[in-house]
């Protein structure tokens, strides 16, 4: 039986930060439209938080069963390693989206847009096929499309929208921003794992771009969200506080363009995420003043 560090490892608490930036950010934007509202804010960051523990227990589930996770660099595996039963991962993965849809409920009762129900049921489907079900579009070299809309366009935006009842353009640029550093986050765990996801015939874009390739997009997905974020301080000048991310920016950049491969990833996989959480505070804060 796992213990409970052991089922909070499986939870993968270093990708939190890209659950919790968007939502950050979003909310900033919400203050810059003059809607901020701390109890909406609070319960948009629930919803993210569950989902993404949700979606953490849902792939090592779908991942534990197929066979993918054997012999995989990085965080444990309660499937694969036969700690916990893959019916019990499975239950806990839906538990996490069970707590994400009882607080969209509150947030869509609060806010009177009750078509928001339809938003939220996508992204718990999202979630489960992302490595679930028959065809799982994480497979197909799709990942990144997915967290690109899920964790970066829909909740910025609709956190922005459930506060403020609007979505200034500024919103959109953040939600941008943010989904392209939460698509790096998976881009350098694939980077990591395209020996064993080629084995196992797991297509992500990393694979499907190959190893030199993929290395040059995750830069991009680090620095582009810079160029885009400094635009909005043209109308919230505090949001060029993220020339502080500069620097970060480079540490992390350097070693996987150079070819850092296997446990030397696992310190830029958790280093992106803490970049993300970063992005998003600076530039949530730098909307809100």
């Amino acid at each position: 039986m796992a213990s409970a560090s052991e089922w909070l490892q499986g939870a993968r608490p270093r990708t939190l930060p890209a659950a919790a930036a968007p939502v950050i950010v979003g909310t900033g934007a919400a203050a810059y439209a003059d809607g901020f509202d701390l109890l909406r804010a609070l319960l948009a960051l629930g919803v993210a938080l569950a989902l993404q523990v949700g979606v953490n227990y849902a792939n090592d589930y779908s991942d534990g069963v197929r066979g993918t996770d054997v012999d995989r660099v990085g965080p444990l595996r309660l499937t694969a390693t036969g700690l916990v039963p893959p019916r019990q991962v499975k239950v806990a993965a839906f538990a996490a989206f069970g707590v994400a849809a009882v607080l969209g409920l509150v947030i869509v009762v609060l806010s009177g847009h009750w078509w928001l129900l339809a938003v939220g049921a996508a992204c718990v489907v999202a979630a489960w096929y992302y490595t679930g079900g028959k065809t799982p579009y994480g497979y197909l070299g799709l990942g990144e499309v997915g967290v690109f809309v899920f964790f970066g366009l829909v909740a910025t935006v609709g956190t922005t929208y459930v506060q403020a009842d609007a979505v200034p353009w500024v919103a959109w640029v953040g939600a941008v921003a943010v989904g392209l550093i939460a698509c790096a986050i998976l881009m350098v765990n694939n980077v990591r794992d395209i020996p064993t996801d080629a084995v196992a015939g797991k297509r992500t874009l990393a694979v499907r771009l190959g190893d030199r390739r993929a290395r040059f997009a995750y830069a991009a997905l680090v620095w582009l969200p810079l160029v885009l974020g400094l635009t909005c301080a043209a109308v919230a000048p505090w949001s060029f506080l993220l020339i502080l991310l500069l620097a970060p920016a480079a540490v992390l950049t350097v070693p996987v363009v150079a070819g850092a491969r296997g446990r030397a990833l696992v310190p830029v996989l958790a280093g992106t995420g803490m970049y993300e959480l970063a992005f998003g505070v600076l530039l949530g804060l730098g909307l809100a003043l």
